[in-house]
């Protein structure tokens, strides 16, 4: 089991730790709904050191992202980001991504942990077509790179602390390379996963003790907390996010999973699918991702039967849970055509019993 570089501070927390793609990982420190309610509330800090980086340089690195990515790149400069996913020739989906724009010829990928190896594999054999030399041009620093996601609307307050250069304005889906906590070429961006703002440090693994003391000094006045993967599920629920492995996987489209948005057919973004998913458009889907709120009492978990009131199956559950910002349970699947028009009745089957819930739109937290 893999430990990050800030394994030892969570265990010194009393974290309660468990297996997690691989590494040993914080779920939960003193309660999830506490976590989640600083989160919303102040800001809180999250170990994603597992989370997988890939850089793409050379002269070839624009043409290889846009190839292999769903998303329209030359809407990209630098010091931009942008969210994607790596169609898998199928019609399905290999992972989801943000894609970090340095050059014209350099790009950092960041993946999903679990599927860091998968994602290796597939770039592998793609950048083996297209000439890409592995290990020059195609490098993986997963193993070398420690992260910490600062979420909250008191993060970059506490965060400007630590930076000569300023952070409280930065875009949506931006970054810098700057120095922070006496640290220089830190990765700052602000993206995010739990639609609270704030944003995300990358820093090699032997900075990661100096950066983590720092953050949590300048986060003191602010109610500063470490937060757990509990509550970072059920933050990104409330928004409606994608978590690969529940919402989407390689047998859901980008479209059916409602990730039009990035499924970009403009011109010049000849991507891996590019012909079937614009088939797909142009026919029709019979099934999309819909979000949910539950109207009977329940919870909702991955794989229960989405139903009709006849008791059809109409689709199949991804996420659920109780949702702490919102005091009622949501959740998130894939359900047939014409049930999931927004104010639908539909039912849930859980525990052999028929609950009701209604069709919602997304995001389920306004702000």
């Amino acid at each position: 089991m893999k430990r990050t570089a800030f394994t030892s501070y969570h265990e010194a927390l009393g974290a309660r730790m468990v297996p997690f793609a691989g590494y040993l990982m914080p779920v939960q420190y003193e309660g999830l709904i506490e976590e989640h309610l600083c989160v919303r509330s102040k800001l809180g800090v999250f170990d994603v050191s597992h989370m997988g980086e890939v850089w793409v340089n050379g002269p070839q690195a624009a043409a290889f992202v846009q190839y292999v990515t769903s998303n329209d790149i030359q809407a990209l400069w630098d010091g931009k980001v942008q969210y994607s996913c790596f169609p898998n020739g199928n019609g399905g989906i290999v992972d989801d991504l943000l894609v970090y724009r340095f050059a014209a010829d350099r790009y950092l990928l960041v993946i999903n942990a679990a599927n860091i190896d998968k994602d290796w594999a597939w770039l592998v054999k793609q950048a083996e077509g297209m000439g890409l030399q592995v290990g020059r041009d195609l490098v993986n620093a997963s193993d070398d790179i420690a992260q910490l996601a600062v979420q909250g609307p008191l993060a970059l307050q506490a965060m400007q602390k630590l930076t000569k250069e300023t952070v409280t304005d930065m875009e949506y889906y931006t970054f810098k390379v700057l120095e922070f906590a006496g640290i220089p070429d830190v990765i700052f961006s602000t993206t995010g996963y739990t639609g609270a703002g704030g944003c995300e440090i990358y820093m090699k693994n032997g900075d990661a003790a100096q950066i983590w003391e720092a953050v949590f000094e300048a986060g003191k006045e602010y109610g500063i907390k470490p937060i757990g993967l509990g509550a970072r599920d059920t933050l990104r629920l409330e928004m409606g996010f994608c978590l690969y492995g529940n919402d989407i996987d390689d047998t859901t489209s980008p479209l059916e999973a409602g990730l039009g948005w990035i499924t970009k057919f403009v011109e010049g973004n000849d991507f891996i699918d590019r012909p079937l998913l614009e088939k797909q458009k142009g026919e029709g889907l019979s099934r999309r991702l819909r979000g949910f709120e539950m109207i009977d009492r329940g919870i909702p978990r991955q794989h229960y039967p989405i139903c009709n009131a006849a008791g059809e199956e109409i689709g199949e559950v991804t996420s659920g849970t109780m949702a702490p910002s919102l005091q009622k349970s949501i959740g998130m699947g894939y359900v047939n055509e014409p049930y999931g028009k927004p104010g639908s009745e539909i039912f849930i089957r859980i525990r052999e019993k028929l609950l009701a819930a209604r069709i919602v739109k997304i995001p389920f937290y306004q702000g």
